[in-house]
């Protein structure tokens, strides 16, 4: 059996992710590390972002949403991935769907945002592309991604982690500018959360850690 090291922005294990690819992964076996693992929050205060840094959300292991800047875990994240390395991995995948710049890794490194790019882009080609994200201020940097000749993109934000009605209010809006096809731009986003979108907007939606762990299965 291969072995599998999957890596969260946020904080290990992610019980709110992994169970849901799991079905995908028979021929691995996964283990689990995150770049905030052991930060207290006096440490993960001093990784919220600055102005002009690019904003990240994720998980914390007691369940709450936490916001960071991108260029603050970048060697958190290449702490873990030496780890994993060292633990013998056959393959490393990031849990997260933002852009990174590129990592020192000998093992199989899977980037959810580069599977996500090629698969969103083969599908619609043209047209009007609906965004999920967890929080306003990764409105800019989402357009700046997913913008591109003939290809309309207009976002919505909506928290995975926290409680509430933001996914109805942002599949709502994305309803009012019918759309051809939604994304949700986060590994936080749920199967639940993906037949809700579905349901208001009545467009086709793609979950971004179901369509990552199936063509991760491909390798097992």
């Amino acid at each position: 059996m291969k072995k599998l090291g999957a890596i969260t922005i946020g904080q290990s294990p992610r019980v709110d992710v992994t169970p849901e690819m799991l079905p995908f992964l028979t021929e691995f076996q996964v283990v689990e590390k995150g770049a905030l693992d052991g930060l207290g929050p006096e440490e993960l205060a001093a990784l919220a972002p600055k102005p002009g840094e690019n904003v990240l959300v994720s998980r914390l292991r007691d369940g709450s949403q936490v916001t960071m800047s991108k260029q603050s875990i970048l060697h958190l994240m290449q702490q873990r991935i030496d780890e994993l390395q060292a633990d013998g991995v056959d393959v490393i995948l990031l849990l997260c769907t933002g852009h990174f710049p590129s990592f020192d890794c000998n093992a199989l490194l899977l980037e959810p945002d580069r599977i996500l790019n090629n698969a969103v882009h083969g599908l619609l080609a043209k047209g009007k592309l609906g965004v999920f994200n967890p929080v306003p201020e990764q409105r800019e940097a989402s357009l700046e991604k997913w913008e591109r000749d003939g290809l309309e993109v207009f976002t919505a934000a909506g928290s995975p982690y926290l409680p509430g009605d933001e996914i109805e209010k942002a599949a709502l809006s994305l309803k009012e500018h019918d759309v051809d096809l939604i994304l949700l731009d986060c590994m936080g986003y749920t199967e639940e959360m993906k037949r809700t979108v579905k349901q208001i907007t009545g467009k086709p939606v793609i979950l971004s850690r179901t369509l990552v762990a199936r063509v991760l299965g491909e390798l097992g």
